[in-house]
């Protein structure tokens, strides 16, 4: 008979309407300043490592028979792979920069109670 009730409670429990605390508001704005930047080097370093692939293939004569053209392709794609975490920290910190007052408004009202 008892876990009928607990499944009966967590059934109901999942339909109610959830209250959300100010935790749940600071953990939310600190995703929404860290996921563009995170989303940002994914893609972007994703892309640059298939430019690195495509030189790879070009210099070991996999495509085509260009090996000059593969190198150079291949050291761009090293070069801007490597600028991938530098523009990753930048636009990170933009970020804080411009949420860093509500952040701590936020934590200072959780820390203060």
């Amino acid at each position: 008979m008892t876990t009928e009730i607990k499944t009966i409670e967590r059934i109901r429990a999942s339909y109610s309407q959830k209250e959300i605390t100010k935790l749940d508001e600071l953990k939310m704005l600190d995703k929404k300043v860290k996921r563009p930047a995170q989303i940002f080097a994914y893609v972007y370093g994703s892309l640059l490592s298939l430019v690195l692939g495509t030189g790879m293939c070009f210099a070991m004569q996999v495509i085509g028979s260009n090996m000059v053209l593969g190198i150079g392709i291949g050291i761009i794609g090293i070069v801007l792979t490597l600028t991938t975490y530098p523009i990753f920290k930048a636009i990170l910190k933009k970020r804080k920069n411009k949420y860093a007052t509500q952040i701590f408004e936020l934590s200072d009202s959780l820390l203060n109670k």
